[in-house]
């Protein structure tokens, strides 16, 4: 299976299968990767935020040290966010650990950006939306994870708004690239959390957004339409958005996916790094 598109590119290597972005290659001052393949699993703690067992760990920092091999980088710059479906967003200045077999994660952090060239900022998921920007102008990346809870606090928004507090960008200048995810003919939900929704987007017009299912008291959402209508309406150039298309429920053969594998479920990564 090849996942490339007019988005993507869809690479294969002989130990790692991996995508990238058609317009970050553009960009040589900044390295990215969102990888793929349900061998690995990038996780570094469980779901309960509790440490995986010696081994697993192990695995997990080993998977890393391979994934940054492919931009000819070191895993030791890498600060993953801890990722507890806030809507917290954190500037990196930088780097506290330094240590080959550990990986920095930052607790209670959805949201990392960045203007530094030795800091490697890290994201994961099995389903929720990954955001990899970057202000091409002021030199700023960010990784985010926003998931439907993140998505209902407008996570995307606020690491926009973080950079512009922070190191001046121009929302007209950020390209924002979305990675594979639960997309809307797979995210179904009940009733409470489809209220949710419309009471949070009251300001957006969600009637080809959520959509009734032929099940009783199921909708389906499109999340990752939400975060691009936001996102237009903060400043960004609807083709500064870039959607790599892709569904983890309908690629579950090579994309792990909370949905379809349930406990004990893996994680895909998302780096980004300015050289």
């Amino acid at each position: 299976m090849n996942l490339s598109n007019e988005n993507v590119i869809h690479i294969k290597d002989k130990d790692m299968e991996y995508l990238q972005f058609r317009k970050l290659l553009e960009y040589t001052e900044i390295k990215h990767i969102y990888t793929l393949g349900l061998e690995k699993d990038y996780r570094t703690v469980k779901a309960n935020r509790e440490p995986l067992d010696r081994d697993k760990y192990k695995q997990a920092v080993k998977n890393y040290a391979e994934l940054c091999e492919k931009i000819d980088e070191s895993h030791i710059e890498i600060i993953q966010a801890g990722q507890t479906h806030s809507d917290h967003v954190k500037a990196i200045n930088k780097k506290e650990i330094q240590d080959p077999e550990k990986i920095e994660r930052l607790d209670n952090t959805d949201a990392l950006i960045t203007n530094k060239k030795d800091i490697i900022l890290a994201t994961t998921n099995a389903d929720c939306i990954l955001l990899l920007m970057y202000d091409p102008v002021k030199k700023v990346i960010a990784n985010v994870h926003s998931g439907w809870k993140g998505t209902l606090q407008r996570i995307s928004i606020k690491t926009v708004e973080k950079m512009k507090e922070e190191y001046d960008s121009n929302p007209e200048d950020i390209i924002c690239c979305i990675c594979p995810s639960i997309r809307k003919c797979h995210f179904e939900v009940d009733k409470e959390v489809k209220d949710m929704f419309e009471n949070g987007f009251k300001d957006i017009d969600t009637n080809d957004i959520i959509e009734e299912t032929k099940k009783d008291e199921k909708w389906n959402i499109d999340t990752v339409e939400i975060n691009k209508i936001m996102l237009q309406r903060e400043g960004l150039k609807e083709e500064n958005i870039i959607d790599s298309k892709l569904c983890s429920v309908c690629n579950k053969n090579i994309i792990h996916s909370f949905r379809v594998e349930k406990e004990g479920y893996g994680v895909e990564a998302a780096i980004i790094k300015l050289n």
